[in-house]
C-alpha cells in the first residue's frame, strides 16, 4: 500500500472525480468534497473490519483517518446504474447543507476507485432506534426530557432542508443518529430529493421503508414535503411509545404502529400507547407533554397531507411544549420527609440541566434536600 497521500480536492474546472452518468466533477459544483483512494479508506477502516450497521443502499464501517478523524464510511453494495445514482444525489444534497443536527459529509471516492464510498463524520452514540426498542433500551433507556429534545433537534433539522428545497423521503429512527451528549444528526440522503420551490409536489414511484411512508404518497406517487411530515409522525409515535413503526408480533390491527397511535389518540386512549416507564403515569408534567407530542402526531399522520402541518409549525408547537413542561415543573410541590420522621419538608424545585438523558429518577438527599428529576 502506497504511503503517498492520494487524496484531493474537487475545486477546479478540469476535474472529473466523483462517479455520475453526468460530469459530477465539472466546475466549482463540488468544491470542498474531498475525494480519497480505496487504499486510504481501506487502511482507516482496517480492511473494513469494523461494521456499524446497515443503512438503506451499503454497510457502515468505521475507521480513522490519517489526520486522526474517526469517520463512518459507507460502502454502497453494488456498483450499478441505480447505486451511482444514489451516490451522487448524496454528495449533491450533503455537499453545500450546515445544520449542527445534519451529519456532516467529509468526501468519497472517485468514480475509477473500485467500490463507492462516502465518508461521514462518526457519530457515537447509535441510532434513535437502538436507544427507543434495541440493544440499547434496556441498559441505556432515554427518559422523556431528552425524548422531547431529540424530537425538536429531529425537526430543526427536516425545517431546515424543506427550507432548501430537499425532501428527505426517508425519515426514521435508524436514520436519527446520537452524539455522545444526545445531539440529533439525522443522516442517510440516498433517497432524499431537491424540490422546485414553484411546484406543489414531484412525481416518483414511492420509495421509503415500511411503516413511515406517506400514504398518500404510496397511492398517488406525489412526493412533497408533507411525506417527511407523515414519517415523522412515525418518529413522534416511537418516542412516545418506545415501539417499533412494524411489528407483526402485534394485534394486527396495531402491527402498524401510525394505524395503533391514530386509534389511541382518537379514543382517548393516549396511557394505552404511551410507554408508561417515562412517568406518564406518575407525572403529571410528563403526562401533559406527552398527550401535547401524541396530539401533534396525530397531526402529522393523517392520510390527507394539506391537513398535515409544517416542519416549521412542528418545531413552535414542539418547543411551546417543552417551554410549559419546564414551566409546570418550576411549580411542582413535593412532599419530603426531610429527617426520615415526622418532619415533613415542602420543596418547590425546577429541572436542572441534566446529568444524564438516562436517568428518570427523583432523588432527595442531606439536610439540605434537593430533588432533581430528569
Amino acid at each position: 500500500m502506497s504511503n503517498t497521500p492520494t487524496s484531493t480536492t474537487i475545486s477546479g474546472s478540469n476535474h472529473s472525480l466523483v462517479p455520475s452518468i453526468s460530469n459530477l466533477g465539472n466546475g466549482s459544483v463540488y468544491s470542498g468534497i474531498q475525494v480519497f483512494s480505496y487504499e486510504e479508506l481501506e487502511e482507516a477502516t482496517e480492511n473494513f473490519s469494523k461494521e456499524l450497521g446497515d443503512g438503506g443502499f451499503g454497510t457502515v464501517y468505521y475507521g480513522t483517518l490519517k489526520d486522526g478523524r474517526a469517520v463512518a464510511v459507507k460502502r454502497l453494495f453494488e456498483r450499478s446504474l441505480k447505486r451511482v445514482e444514489q451516490f451522487k444525489n448524496e454528495i449533491d444534497i450533503l455537499k453545500s447543507l450546515k445544520h449542527p443536527n445534519l451529519v456532516i459529509l467529509y468526501g468519497c471516492t472517485t468514480r475509477h476507485s473500485r467500490e463507492l464510498l462516502l465518508v461521514y463524520e462518526y457519530i457515537s452514540n447509535g441510532t434513535l432506534a437502538e436507544h427507543l426498542h434495541g440493544n440499547q433500551a434496556q441498559s441505556r433507556p432515554i427518559c422523556w426530557p431528552a425524548r422531547l429534545q431529540i424530537a425538536i433537534e429531529t425537526a430543526s433539522a427536516l425545517s431546515y432542508l424543506h427550507a432548501s428545497g430537499i425532501i428527505h423521503r426517508d425519515v426514521k429512527t435508524t436514520n436519527i443518529l446520537l452524539d455522545s451528549n444526545y445531539q440529533v444528526k439525522v443522516a442517510d440522503f440516498g433517497l432524499s430529493r431537491l424540490f422546485p420551490m414553484d411546484q406543489t409536489h414531484i412525481s416518483t414511484a414511492p420509495q421509503g421503508t415500511p411503516g413511515y411512508v406517506d400514504p398518500e404518497y404510496y397511492q398517488c406517487y406525489r412526493l412533497n414535503e408533507k411525506s417527511d411530515v407523515y414519517s415523522f409522525g412515525v418518529v413522534l409515535s416511537e418516542l412516545i411509545s418506545s415501539k417499533e413503526a412494524v411489528d407483526i408480533t402485534r394485534h394486527r390491527h396495531d402491527i402498524n404502529l401510525a394505524n395503533m397511535a391514530i386509534s389511541k389518540i382518537q379514543n382517548d386512549a393516549v396511557h394505552e400507547l404511551a410507554d408508561l416507564s417515562l412517568g406518564f403515569a406518575r407525572d403529571p408534567s410528563v403526562k401533559k407533554m406527552m398527550s401535547s407530542v401524541a396530539e401533534l402526531a396525530f397531526r402529522c399522520l393523517q392520510q390527507e397531507r394539506d391537513v398535515r402541518p409544517s416542519m416549521d409549525e412542528i418545531v413552535e408547537v414542539l418547543r411551546g411544549i417543552q417551554k410549559d413542561g419546564i414551566s409546570d415543573s418550576k411549580d411542582v410541590v413535593v412532599e419530603i420527609d426531610v429527617n426520615g420522621g415526622d418532619d415533613v419538608g415542602l420543596l418547590k424545585h425546577g429541572v436542572p440541566p441534566p446529568l444524564s438523558p438516562e436517568t428518570d429518577k427523583t432523588t432527595a438527599s442531606s439536610s439540605n434536600t434537593t430533588a432533581s428529576s430528569f
